[in-house]
């Protein structure tokens, strides 16, 4: 029988079944040996003596690091117009990684009701006319449309601290914030060194307790893979006069002019530059 796993503490494993029923599982030492299970793997079940076994964990779409989640369907940038100030290139960062790592990132706007500034609301305008999913909300208005994104989805939450993630969730299922306390309750000091993954149901769907991305380095990004990791310039990639062109200084490149015509906004490229001559020094100083 097929299921997924949703819940990892330590060597002890629960699995939802396409009935929408958890199970408690335990996974067999061949499993082990070939693949670490995480939350969001699909697997397959057997009884065996009364208790189900996980005899086998299916190919995975994707994986994530930290959160450790496999099967990820999305990612939630979550950005606060004001306190914290919203930042581009934070969403930016965060959605070239998320992209990078076969993730579709989607932003989510908070706090709207505070008042927008006239330059967030511009930025905000462009990533909305662009090719990622924008989302307001304001305080105590449950927006519906965040529900139906959630819904037979596997999603993680990332942004900043205090732009409210944890609301948005305990709006959608007010049990998430309790599960999660009482878990956290459970492993106490042992909560950082023991092994806890899980998967919350939440609108229909899961979800990552644990927030995503917590890292934003590009170490392991060439600068291919980042030109690629743009959704704004895909569209164009391999449209330019040379073939190797990194769209930073080479002439006749369609990324550039597709800037310059307004089509992709000028701070979306900055932050292209700026993450690319991070990468383009580092591979300069191991040559």
């Amino acid at each position: 029988m097929k299921a997924r796993i949703v819940k990892i503490i330590s060597k002890n494993y629960q699995v939802l079944t396409d009935a929408g029923e958890r199970l408690d599982a335990l996974v067999m030492g061949k499993v082990r040996l070939q693949t670490v299970p995480l939350a969001g793997d699909e697997v397959e079940i057997e009884q065996i003596d009364g208790r189900w076994a996980i005899q086998k964990v299916l190919p995975r779409r994707n994986r994530l690091i930290r959160p450790a989640v496999a099967n990820v369907d999305q990612a939630i940038i979550v950005m606060s117009v004001r306190d914290p100030d919203f930042s581009t290139a934070l969403v930016d960062r965060l959605s070239f990684l998320i992209v990078h790592a076969g993730v579709q990132p989607l932003l989510c706007v908070t706090k709207t009701d505070l008042g927008i500034p006239d330059d967030v609301e511009k930025a905000i305008r462009e990533y909305e006319q662009g090719p990622m999913q924008v989302i307001r909300t304001r305080k105590d208005v449950l927006e519906p449309q965040l529900a139906d994104i959630l819904k037979d989805k596997i999603s993680v939450l990332t942004g900043q601290s205090g732009a409210g993630k944890s609301t948005l969730l305990n709006g959608l299922n007010p049990d998430f914030h309790l599960a999660t306390q009482e878990i956290s309750k459970a492993l106490g000091r042992g909560r950082h060194t023991t092994r806890h993954n899980e998967l919350h149901e939440v609108a229909g769907g899961l979800v990552a307790d644990t927030p995503g991305f917590s890292s934003l380095e590009f170490n392991h990004m060439s600068l291919d893979d980042l030109a690629w990791s743009v959704l704004e310039f895909q569209p164009y990639l391999g449209h330019c006069r040379f073939n190797d062109c990194m769209h930073m200084d080479e002439p006749g490149c369609a990324v550039k002019q597709a800037v310059e015509a307004g089509i992709i906004p000028q701070i979306r490229y900055d932050n292209y530059l700026s993450i690319a001559k991070l990468i383009k020094q580092r591979k300069e100083r191991y040559i």
